[in-house]
């Protein structure tokens, strides 16, 4: 099992910006893409962005590209999520996953991902 625990988010007025955490254990963590997908009320999780297990491969959602970043540091075992120029529809609940893979293709379907952490939420007031 592979424990992954959220941090950062929180209450941002809108053009702000935001870093969240996302820590792993349990698991090789170089073994495994990482991923965030966000979920507002009402509405089913979606993809926001991937990496590769080395971090050579990156891969973000249309709706935020140009404002968010992700990357990853493989001797913390942590990756992360820069959030920039936030706007009030980013408001979600903001979940870190993980699926085992050692080719630098990443996925941005929610069925392919084996583990998640609880989430982090975070609001961007207008």
């Amino acid at each position: 099992q592979m424990q992954l625990v959220e941090s950062g988010g929180g209450l941002v007025q809108a053009g702000g910006s935001l870093r969240l955490s996302c820590a792993a254990s349990g698991r090789t963590f170089t073994a495994y893409a990482m991923g965030w997908f966000r979920q507002a009320p009402g509405k089913e999780r979606e993809f926001v962005g991937a990496t590769s297990w080395s971090g050579t491969s990156t891969s973000l959602a249309d709706s935020v590209k140009g404002r968010f970043t992700i990357s990853r540091d493989n001797a913390e075992n942590t990756v992360y999520l820069q959030m920039n120029s936030l706007k009030p529809e980013d408001t979600a609940v903001y979940y870190c996953a993980a699926y085992r893979n050692k080719f630098q293709s990443v996925s941005d379907s929610v069925g392919q991902y084996e583990f998640w952490g609880q989430g982090t939420r975070v609001t961007v007031s207008s």
